[in-house]
């Protein structure tokens, strides 16, 4: 398996994570259940360092550009950016 590809898996599930959060916030803001937020929170911790790991060492390997690795980095930022960087530019990369 290559360092691209395990890169792409990392983006979606690190953009999976992000999204959960839209159903942990209100569990805990409205419910008092905390729980589920701490264990997606944990999770999504470990998935956005492993997703700027893996796109800091892709961006070497692969040699890509300042503005496209800047890219890569801010897509971690916001909700559903991580899977159009996936679908539209780590899936036609070889």
């Amino acid at each position: 398996m290559t360092l691209l590809r395990i890169f792409r898996y990392a983006a979606v599930l690190e953009g999976i994570s992000y999204l959960l959060f839209a159903v942990t916030m209100p569990l805990k803001y409205i419910y008092d259940i905390a729980e589920p937020n701490y264990i997606v929170g944990m999770a999504h911790g470990m998935l956005f360092m492993l997703y700027c790991l893996l796109g800091l060492s892709s961006a070497i390997k692969y040699k890509w550009e300042f503005g496209f690795s800047v890219m890569v980095f801010l897509a971690s930022l916001v909700p559903f950016a991580t899977f159009y960087l996936e679908a539209k530019y780590l899936k036609a990369m070889k």
